[in-house]
Order: C-alpha cells, then sequence, then structure tokens
C-alpha cells in the first residue's frame, strides 16, 4: 500500500529519520516494521505561531516494496541536431537556455546569441564592478550567460504553475548538478555560489547536441519585411537568419524595447515596482521569527514576506535574501541599481530584502512623450539620480531606517554588505514624493505586523529599480508570435512574461513548442 502522510513537527524531530518513521507508524497506527519504505516529497517551514514547527508530506509504502522512485524522468531527451533547421534565440538567461533545450528535445538547432560573457569569464566582470566600480555595459549582474538570476540568488519560487511544469524545471536542474533537496523545500533555491556550474553543464549539452552560443554577440539591428523580422544582425558585424527567433532577452535590455520601437514594431508600456532595499543583522530577524527558538542549529535563517496597502497601492517585500548580500546591478555607467543575493549555505551576518511599491503611467507622466518608453527613461531617470545623490562611482543612497521614517539624514550608518559603499543622503533626492511616501507608510506597517522591523541597526539602500520590465512585447496568446512579426516568440521576464526563474524557464519551454508548432505550419 502507499500513502501520503503529513507531520507537522518540531525542527529537531524533522532532522532524524527515525523519529519520523515512529511518528509516521503512530500516525498511521501500524507497527514501524511495516513501513517498508518512506520519502520526504514536500518540506516547509511555518514560524508564524510561537511554536516554530515544520511541515513535511512523506510518500510512504506498508508492506511492500515501492515501484518506483522516480515518479518523473529527470534527463532531458537530447539529439543531435547538427544539420536541423535553426532556430535563434537571443539571450542566454533562463527562458532562453530553457528553449534551446526544449528546442533540441524538438527536433531544432538553437543558435544563441548572448550579449554577455559566459559564466567563468562573467565573474571577472562582477569582480572589476566590486573592485574598480568599473560597469561593463554588456557583462554585469543583469548581462551575461545564465541572466540576471545566475550571480542574484537563483531562488526558484513561482505562483506561475499554470504555464508549464515547475517539476520538470526543477527536475533538468538537478540533472545538471542542483541540490536534490529543491525538489522538496517549498522555497527553493539554489545559491549565486553553486548556479553558475550548472549553468555550464547546460551550455555544454547544447554544444554537444550541435547547437551553438555565441559569447560577446550584442544584437544591435533586426531587418524586417513585410512579414516579420527576418534576420539579426550583432555588433561584431555578424548577420543570422532563421525562419523562428525566440527574443529572451530580459527586464534591463533598453536597447533591445528602442530597437523593436524603432523599426515600428509593437511594445507597450507597463506597471513595475520602484523602492530601496532593507538590510537586518541576520540574527535579529531569526529573534523575530524564530522567538524563543532563535540560534537552533536546527533552522535555516530566517525569512519573511510582508506586505502592505497605502494610499491604494501596494507595498511588499520582494526578493529576501537571509543570510545575504546587497549587489551592484547597474548595467551602465552612471547609474545606482541595488539587488540582493544569498550564498546556497546563507551564512551571511546580514538579511536583505527589496521593499517596493507599483508605478504606473502616472508615475511616468513626465516622459510621456517617450511614448511606450516612458517607463524606461522614468526607471532610468531614478538611477541616475541615485547615482548623483550618493556623489561616488557605484556608492549607493543609504539611511538608518528610523532616520528614513524621521525624514533625517544618518550621523552615522552601520555596517552594510553592499562592498561599494554607502553615502547617508535623503532618499527625496532620487525618490518621487509619493512613492517614497507610500514605502514609508509600508514600512510603518510592517512594523505594526512584526515588532522590532523598525530598528536602528536597519539601514535602507537605493535605489531597487529592476524588479520587472517596464515593456510589455506583445504575442497572440495561441501561437505565441508578435501580432506583427510571424516567427518572432518575445519570451521570459523582458517581454513582460515571466518574474524570476522558474517562471522564465517554463516560459522558454513554452516558446519552444510554440516555434514547433509555428515550424510545422500548424
Amino acid at each position: 500500500m502507499n500513502l501520503q502522510v503529513e507531520l507537522r513537527i518540531s525542527p529537531e524531530e524533522a532532522t532524524d529519520d527515525n523519529t519520523c518513521r515512529n511518528l509516521l507508524a503512530c500516525q498511521l497506527e501500524v507497527p514501524e516494521s511495516n513501513i517498508t519504505f518512506f520519502t520526504l516529497l514536500r518540506r516547509s517551514l511555518d514560524a508564524r505561531q510561537r511554536k516554530v514547527v515544520v511541515n513535511l508530506l512523506f510518500d510512504v509504502w506498508l508492506d511492500e516494496e515501492p515501484q518506483s522512485l522516480n515518479k518523473e524522468d529527470h534527463q532531458l531527451k537530447l539529439q543531435n541536431v547538427s544539420s536541423a533547421p535553426e532556430v535563434i534565440v537571443i539571450g542566454a538567461g533562463p527562458a532562453g537556455l530553457f528553449a534551446a533545450l526544449r528546442l533540441i528535445e524538438l527536433g531544432y538547432r538553437p543558435i544563441i546569441l548572448e550579449r554577455g560573457r559566459s559564466v567563468r569569464e562573467r565573474r571577472h566582470d562582477i569582480a572589476t564592478i566590486m573592485r574598480h566600480r568599473l560597469v561593463n555595459e554588456n557583462s554585469n549582474y543583469c548581462f551575461g550567460e545564465g541572466g540576471a538570476g545566475t550571480f542574484s540568488d537563483g531562488k526558484l519560487f513561482t505562483r506561475s504553475h499554470k504555464r508549464g511544469s515547475t517539476q520538470r524545471i526543477l527536475n533538468i536542474l538537478v540533472a545538471n548538478g542542483a541540490d536534490k533537496n529543491i525538489l522538496i523545500d517549498a522555497h527553493p533555491h539554489i545559491g549565486t555560489n553553486r548556479l553558475p556550474g550548472i549553468i555550464e553543464q547546460m551550455r555544454e549539452s547544447i554544444i554537444a547536441c550541435g547547437g551553438e552560443v555565441r559569447f560577446s554577440s550584442r544584437v544591435t539591428e533586426f531587418d524586417k519585411d513585410a512579414t516579420g523580422i527576418t534576420s539579426v544582425r550583432t555588433d561584431k558585424g555578424e548577420l543570422f537568419k532563421a525562419k523562428a527567433i525566440i527574443l529572451a532577452t530580459g527586464h534591463s535590455a533598453r536597447d533591445i524595447f528602442s530597437l523593436l520601437n524603432n523599426i515600428g514594431l509593437q511594445i507597450e508600456l507597463k506597471p513595475f515596482a520602484l523602492g530601496l532595499r532593507i538590510e537586518h543583522p541576520q540574527p535579529l530577524i531569526d529573534k523575530l521569527q524564530y522567538k524563543q527558538l532563535k540560534g537552533s542549529p536546527y533552522l535555516p535563517a530566517a525569512s519573511y514576506s510582508l506586505k502592505a496597502q497605502t494610499k491604494g497601492r501596494g507595498v511588499f517585500s520582494f526578493c529576501m535574501c537571509p543570510g545575504g548580500i546587497i549587489c551592484p546591478a547597474a548595467t551602465a555607467p552612471g547609474e545606482v541599481v541595488v539587488n540582493g543575493w544569498s550564498p546556497s549555505r546563507r551564512n551571511s551576518p546580514f538579511a536583505n530584502s527589496g521593499i517596493v511599491t507599483e508605478v504606473d503611467c502616472d508615475d511616468f507622466a513626465p516622459w510621456k512623450e517617450k511614448g511606450e518608453l516612458a517607463g524606461v527613461h522614468f526607471q532610468q531617470h531614478i538611477e541616475r539620480r541615485a547615482f548623483s545623490a550618493a556623489g561616488s562611482s557605484l556608492s549607493a543612497p543609504g539611511l538608518r531606517l528610523t532616520d528614513l521614517l524621521a525624514n533625517k539624514i544618518s550621523n552615522s550608518l552601520p555596517e552594510c554588505s553592499y562592498h561599494p559603499g554607502i553615502t547617508p543622503v535623503s532618499f527625496s533626492e532620487f525618490l518621487p514624493a509619493a512613492v517614497l511616501q507610500r514605502l514609508k507608510d509600508g514600512l510603518k506597517q510592517f512594523g505594526n505586523k512584526l515588532p522590532g522591523y523598525i530598528t536602528n541597526e536597519a539601514i535602507v539602500v537605493g535605489v531597487e529599480s529592476r524588479t520587472s520590465s517596464p515593456i510589455r512585447i506583445p504575442r497572440d496568446k495561441n501561437t505565441l508570435c508578435h501580432p506583427q512579426a510571424a516567427g518572432l516568440f518575445p519570451c521570459g521576464e523582458g517581454a513582460g512574461y515571466a518574474g524570476g526563474i522558474l517562471s522564465a524557464a517554463m516560459d522558454g519551454e513554452r516558446c519552444a513548442a510554440a516555434v514547433d508548432a509555428y515550424m510545422q505550419g500548424k
């Protein structure tokens, strides 16, 4: 007999297989000897009440051996596509890489054009940002092999389950070297230190099957006829032609948005989120969440998820990084953009999170003459003002949280994980008054929901502006083609159809399947 059984137990009990076996037997009212095998399917932590518990879902076999332990195949069904029809994939982030792998399964030869460098070389560009405060416009925290998530955490949580199989994406990541715990954790996380190796393995699989991956190949021109895009050109002068093109360039590819706009292809203005990043000492967040169990060796670094409503708009925490680091995510000189990441062990002494609020057409009004690019120009304007406010290359504006709420400039700042440094300045110098007020109101509500959250030990750093794309590139809901360009498939986060690694990967697979239908004339 095969059953699924849930347990709600203490963190210490959850780490011991013998204890779990005993508790499963008690719940099923059978002797332990009747349990022939059990395996963990899902694990989540519940710290909402005073008593912290772990929720576990087990697959349990009674009086028989399991028929199969692998309900889904972890291996891609890849093939040699050296002589197969070619498909251009622009961008080697999760959408582009998973699209390429799926194309190979379907019998097509992907040619990936990536503006940035490989993960190995990209490490040097990241180091140059940290040490010398110099930003390579094509290879940085946002651009390069693996996309924006490679060096900014590798979180794998999504609510977009209707868009595809999250389990399939997780299985593929495990097959390429990810820890198997991502298959059972409710909020799986790979870690910036591990994700590059997984990305490299995926790339090698693509090349081994006959696909191509061309780094430092930035698309600078689209050739168009009456039916749509016929070819693309790169900054190296290369010309690539294919019947189908998957456009998966990520949320920060402003030049691509302009290129499409300039040749008359429709793009759409969309809201995005804007705000700041807040950092607390990790032991403080552990204390607030775990209470008397703070410091327990059986508990991970604590996280939180907070949201509030103020003046008809939402304010919410975003990309919370327990045991994490704040990083510089600008994609051009003269901008300040912050993001956060955690190593796989989440062992930094700091906890950081984006705190953002939605901005829309009302906020973009001063740039309305820019048309559909108004949000892009607004976003860039805020980032440049933050750079100027801090007054030093890549130094970021920073304040103690209590001083932000009291409209004061901090006389001193606590230690911060943002390596290029922080400068105490008023956030009103770069954030619009209405946006700043919503953030303050939201933070005050967070303090009521999580007493102790508002503290002099917390620091806010600006500006968090790359949560999502300010543009949506439209596509037909059935064919996924751009309505004005047959064979062009806008894909992933940059096109406005995803919001993280998992959802982007699923959208990449969807677009690959749509390419297959298009190539076969379905």
